[in-house]
């Protein structure tokens, strides 16, 4: 029968034994007639939890690619969900290792082609990318979404040596997923032994990051940028520019040439068969050419597809609700490095185009960015189209050095990374500095574009941090990520500095503000170039993730709270995923999260964040709850984090760990 109409099975638990012994579990959709006529394989590997966590989009698209005629493996990597054990960490050795030994596993089964495919998005594309790169045999192509080549630059943990609020938030996001039970209709009465064995035995995730405050060995692990020309197989990296993995498929596409395919939308942190803000694309079509090309040899041309695709965006405007971002698609059959449009400042307040004229103004500013600066940043990865992404940015921009074009007389149109460079003095061994690009709208509406930061401490790199000498010019090239945009005519170019970008950003111990050197200042934007303007499609199903049983709504909140007579300013976030149940499995899940920032004027030491998770999961006559809180505060020497966890069987608490760590800051 035709590969699109074949017929499957989904296996809900089919548990694969590691040669340590170690069971995990599996969730498989397989074609029918498999074992007669072998399947290739895609094949993801997270610690989201197969029976609820990722079981939305997993439904939405492994029955698409079993229809096509390719089975879908899911397995829980272990401590998660049914599987047994406990998690070690991020992408560690034997993370990877167990991927290797699972992708040769399923390459002998008897309805496998040998072929194999790995996919996925935040952890399931970072990893794909990193076994990838350790060429497992069977492994022939990847799709990775929203990921990462250089873990230390483009994660949630540190950005060119400043250090992300959305490092506590994921450390505790996963002392939250991690301690959470197992299903007793999948595990049976082991259920309570393998729940007390992960909540004795998990990390805390943030400590050890914390130990590594700099680009060395441990963040180069599992960063493929180190070894480009190695790696092995086909990859098609996907990313959207409303996500802070939007760099990941221009570095991809520079990096692996002709081996990597790069596909950029104006999406937030998911699917972008599902995405917000649209317009979406039909993934499934893409992905299921893909495999076809490299998992069954089909010759469908996916070799000669263009390098970088990607949206441009025209004119977005930011808001509370961004279903849809104006803009329009194209294609560079091969990417190279983008000629620059530069500008400079010829008076304060203003960008020119052309270059810096050394000496030609003496223009000394000085920059002390009150420390909330940065409350409409929004957040590191986007899940949802709403706050968590950058809102207008007047009420940062009061806080900023500003600097804008006169009303374009044209459009013009940007694809690539902008550079900053400018001289600049600090009275201290370093500072943070923080550099926008923001589209003014003629209504004074301003949309950030794209952003950069840097700790000055790491101005020639991220392994060997240096400080600045006091009051000394100092050189300064700051990239920014990657951007696809047009500026319409009659709209302006702004360049914002800040030397505060919370709570993005955490500040450093002290803040002593830069003088500007304005004549030095230069901004460069990457021109689109040569391209085609091409149609990428959409799907066709509009609203393409199951349903179920709802039992309590979902809630959304969050605010900004200033305390004008203490001078405290506190940012907040609450999350509640409602209750829900899965109709198949019976299974109702609830997860909620309520954090906290907050600083006080002039004192970065005052720095807090607390960040709560309450998960429960119930079936009848049977519920469970952890309740996780991750906390960071700090001195001028050192980080303070800890955690606490408690655990309860009904209305019986049956566990309590608290977590605590005092460790030095490092140049940050």
């Amino acid at each position: 029968m035709p590969m699109k109409d074949r017929r499957f099975s989904v296996i809900e638990n089919e548990w694969i034994t590691l040669q340590d012994g170690t069971r995990l579990a599996a969730r498989i959709w397989m074609p029918e007639g498999a074992e007669a006529d072998p399947v290739p394989t895609v094949f993801e590997f997270l610690p989201y939890r197969k029976g609820d966590g990722t079981s939305p989009r997993d439904e939405s698209t492994y029955p698409v690619f079993a229809a096509a005629g390719i089975a879908g493996v899911r397995v829980d990597i272990r401590g998660s969900g049914e599987s047994d054990g406990v998690i070690d960490g991020e992408y560690t050795p034997l993370e990877l290792a167990n991927a290797c030994e699972l992708i040769a596993w399923i390459a002998a089964k008897p309805w496998s082609n040998g072929n194999v495919g790995m996919m996925g998005i935040s952890w399931g594309g970072f990893n794909c990318l990193q076994v990838a790169a350790l060429k497992p045999p069977a492994l022939k192509a990847v799709i990775s979404i929203a990921s990462t080549v250089d873990r230390y630059n483009d994660d949630i943990h540190y950005k060119n040596g400043t250090h992300l609020s959305a490092q506590l938030s994921w450390a505790a996001t996963m002392l939250a997923y991690q301690s959470r039970s197992p299903d007793p209709a999948i595990v049976g009465d082991r259920w309570k032994a393998m729940w007390l064995e992960r909540l004795e035995n998990e990390p805390f995730f943030l400590e050890e990051w914390l130990q590594h405050q700099r680009r060395d060995d441990f963040w180069r692990h599992g960063s493929i940028c180190e070894d480009f020309e190695g790696f092995p197989v086909p990859a098609l990296v996907i990313a959207g520019w409303a996500d802070g993995y939007r760099n990941t498929p221009v570095k991809a596409v520079e990096g692996l040439g002709g081996k990597a395919k790069a596909l950029i939308g104006p999406w937030i942190h998911k699917y972008p068969h599902f995405a917000w803000p649209k317009p979406r694309m039909d993934f499934h079509a893409e992905a299921i050419a893909w495999w076809n090309r490299w998992l069954r040899g089909e010759q469908n041309g996916a070799e000669g597809w263009p390098q970088m695709r990607a949206y441009i965006q025209d004119g977005a405007r930011p808001s509370r609700n961004r279903e849809f971002d104006p803009g329009f698609w194209v294609a560079k059959l091969e990417w190279s490095e983008p000629e620059m449009d530069c500008f400079y400042v010829e008076q304060f307040g203003t960008l020119t185009p052309g270059m810096p004229i050394a000496g030609a103004h003496d223009h000394d500013r000085y920059l002390r960015s009150p420390l909330d600066t940065g409350t409409m940043a929004g957040e590191w990865f986007t899940l949802k189209p709403d706050a968590e992404m950058a809102l207008d940015q007047r009420t940062d921009d009061a806080g900023s050095l500003v600097f804008e074009t006169a009303p374009l007389k044209e459009a013009q149109d940007y694809l690539g990374r902008p550079v900053v460079d400018l001289e600049l003095a600090c009275d201290d061994e370093w500072a943070n500095l923080c550099a926008r690009i923001v589209d003014v709208h003629p209504d004074g509406t301003a949309t950030r574009v794209t952003f950069g930061v840097l700790n000055l401490a790491h101005r020639e790199g991220n392994d060997k941090p240096k400080a600045l000498e006091a009051g000394r010019k100092t050189k300064i090239r700051l990239l920014l990520d990657a951007m696809g945009y047009r500026f319409r005519a009659g709209h302006r170019i702004r360049l914002s500095l800040s030397t505060s970008y919370w709570p993005k950003v955490l500040p450093p111990p002290t803040d002593p503000g830069v003088t500007i050197d304005l004549a030095s200042l230069g901004l460069a934007l990457p021109r689109l170039g040569d391209h085609q303007v091409v149609a990428v499609p959409e799907p066709a199903n509009p609203d393409p993730l199951p349903k179920y049983r709802e039992l309590t709504p979902a809630e959304t909140a969050r605010g900004v709270e200033r305390d004008l007579t203490n001078g405290l300013t506190e940012y907040s976030i609450y999350e509640d995923t409602g209750l829900f149940e899965h109709p198949g499995f019976g299974l109702a899940t609830r997860q909620l999260r309520d954090e906290l920032w907050s600083i006080a004027d002039g004192d970065p030491l005052s720095m807090t964040g607390t960040s709560t998770w309450t998960c429960d999961m119930q079936r009848p006559g049977w519920f469970v709850r952890t309740i996780s809180t991750a906390t960071i505060a700090c001195t001028a020497t050192d980080w303070l984090i800890s955690a606490h966890v408690r655990a309860f069987e009904g209305d019986t608490e049956i566990f309590e760990k608290t977590f605590s760590k005092k460790i030095a800051r490092d140049f940050m």
